[in-house]
């Protein structure tokens, strides 16, 4: 059965051309009978090499996930996976109960909800961190809907607090060029949260920070578990640690498939772990 999608700025709408029938979701992600993220016997090859090897994942509404692996573990591909890079070989990869991901393009993926933030922050320089947030903002992108565009008080406010947010209130007016290296991704992961994501995806997030602003990193990612999903891939074991806090599932991959998922405690006491990754 071939699959149609049409999106609009109110729904996505996914219906099966034989059958006449179609499911529209309205303005939302549906979770009420399960987890906001699943993937099942994902496989994606290249050449012959399997980047993914049946990959199962599953990730609650509301939960922080840090996922850890050496490299060539599948990390990055399973990202591409789910904001629609990549398509997979075989398996299936639903975001909520209902939204096909395999189905989706990148664009409607991200506007039904799943925001990524890539290891190498990418801000709009000679702008000012204000104004990167305005961009970012989910509105019509149309030109003239863009041409006419003028910032509301709700619009303002939200602004306002993603600012208090990320603690780039005093740098408002300040030029993001001229922002640190962690400040620069704090004003990209506000950026983020400007599209309203209900699943965000953070690869490396504290490479290249300092212990200092790593710190402020996880204090953010903790203030949005609950009303966010977060997928963190991340090398830093010491920021894992401050993330979980001891007593959140840390998964760990490789070769393409889930080697081990448990505390991380629990993980690092794996042998197999050990042997491939922690490397003591």
């Amino acid at each position: 059965m071939e699959a149609q999608v049409n999106t609009t700025s109110e729904e996505i709408s996914v219906s099966g051309s034989t059958s006449g029938l179609s499911h529209v979701l309205e303005s939302g992600v549906d979770i009420t009978h399960g987890p906001i993220l699943y993937l099942d016997d994902i496989t994606v090859s290249f050449d012959g090499f399997k980047a993914l090897n049946k990959l199962t994942l599953t990730v609650e509404s509301g939960e922080l996930r840090c996922v850890i692996g050496p490299n060539g573990a599948g990390k990055t591909t399973m990202m591409d996976v789910i904001t629609g890079k990549t398509r997979p070989d075989e398996g299936s990869a639903f975001f909520g109960q209902t939204i096909d991901l395999t189905r989706l393009t990148e664009p409607e993926i991200a506007h039904a909800g799943i925001g990524r933030k890539f290891q190498k922050p990418t801000v709009f320089e000679n702008h000012t961190v204000f104004e990167n947030l305005e961009l970012a903002m989910k509105t019509d992108k149309r030109v003239w809907a863009s041409v006419r565009a003028r910032l509301g008080a709700e619009q303002l406010d939200c602004i306002s607090e993603t600012l208090k947010l990320i603690k780039l209130r005093d740098e408002a007016d300040r030029l993001a060029g001229l922002l640190s290296h962690g400040q620069k991704q704090w004003l990209e992961i506000g950026m983020l949260l400007m599209q309203e994501p209900r699943l965000l995806l953070l690869d490396e997030p504290v490479a290249g920070m300092t212990d200092e602003e790593t710190e402020r990193t996880a204090e953010l990612f903790l203030s949005l578990e609950g009303q966010h999903s977060l997928v963190v891939v991340e090398h830093d074991m010491k920021f894992v640690d401050q993330l979980t806090e001891g007593r959140k599932t840390v998964t760990v991959l490789h070769e393409g498939s889930v080697l081990a998922e448990g505390l991380l405690s629990e993980v690092q006491a794996n042998g197999k772990v050990v042997e491939v990754y922690l490397g003591r």
